[in-house]
């Protein structure tokens, strides 16, 4: 590597696409370390829900942000961006090149570009949405964001009350849009940025995940939730995998159901990803698979004096 500032590689992309073992190529090829940008497998309590690595694959590179919390414990993306931040600032000491991956749009901005800047909160009118949503339920502040903010509408995970929850009271207290108020400034980082989107027709990208649910089911996802259902209202848990099962074990609908809801809403969050990297014109996009040597030679050119 010739450039004078450290790297950071960001691999995207859709759920089950294969962002993890790209991460891992190109984290052997530069002999470096990970850090995961997937907020969905931060907690040590979710395995199989979360497609977590395998042991294999992270005993092949060190990973950072893989299971490191408890799902007790509140963990904000402005906390990751600290954290994150600070496991870049010791990675660059001995290594000039650092990998960061995960579909988690919000966190992987947080470390490229720092986090926007939002107006406080006026009292009393979070605790008014969240009455809403405890009496009418998630579909009614879906309905209430598409009409205040319909661009942030389309992105958002529709199946995650606290992102809703974080956006409607943006928009009541301020009278202006949650999205006008993102991406209004990009912090300065002391590291160069290559993203690496990987990308398949949408056909592939909705049977990998089809194939996916499958296997975390054979893998016992179904005894995972269990144990967690005494906890299904921390925020942690306000996930796909976890809410269509949690719904299941409460009797509002059958397995067969619940699984087909969790493949129906993990499609659906692909096509947000999508979205979401689609309108960064950083990502340079390559098919799922491509061979990792097309990408290091990408990355190479775009490194070179």
């Amino acid at each position: 590597m010739q450039q004078s500032s450290p790297l950071l590689i960001a691999v995207v992309g859709p759920t089950a696409i294969g962002k993890t073992v790209r991460a891992i190529q190109l984290a052997e090829h530069y002999n470096t370390e990970i850090l995961s940008a997937d907020s969905r497998q931060f907690y040590k309590e979710m395995s199989i829900g979360t497609a977590v690595p395998t042991k294999e694959e992270l005993s092949l590179v060190k990973h950072h942000f893989i299971q490191h919390i408890s799902i007790d414990k509140p963990y904000s993306v402005g906390d990751f961006e600290r954290d994150a931040m600070e496991r870049l600032d010791a990675l660059f000491t001995e290594n000039k090149v650092a990998v960061l991956v995960g579909g988690s749009g919000l966190y992987v901005q947080a470390v490229l570009d720092g986090l926007d800047e939002f107006p406080d909160v006026a009292p009393g009118i979070r605790e008014e949405i969240n009455a809403l949503y405890r009496e009418k339920g998630i579909e009614e502040l879906q309905r209430q964001l598409k009409q205040l903010d319909p661009e942030y509408y389309k992105q958002v995970d529709l199946q995650n009350p606290h992102r809703l929850i974080r956006a409607l009271e943006i928009c009541i207290s301020s009278g202006q849009s949650y999205s006008s108020f993102r991406n209004n400034k990009k912090a300065q980082r002391p590291f160069e940025i290559i993203m690496i989107g990987l990308e398949a027709d949408r056909e592939i990208v909705y049977d990998r995940i089809n194939r996916r649910v499958d296997l975390m089911m054979e893998e016992g996802l179904l005894s995972e939730v269990k144990s967690l259902h005494p906890k299904k209202d921390l925020n942690a848990l306000q996930t796909v995998g976890y809410q269509e099962l949690f719904s299941y074990l409460d009797g509002q609908s059958d397995l067969d159901m619940a699984i087909s809801e969790i493949k129906k809403n993990s499609r659906r969050f692909a096509k947000r990803q999508f979205t979401w990297f689609r309108r960064d014109p950083r990502v340079s996009w390559f098919d799922y698979q491509v061979d990792i040597q097309v990408i290091i030679d990408h990355i190479q050119k775009k490194t070179a004096p």
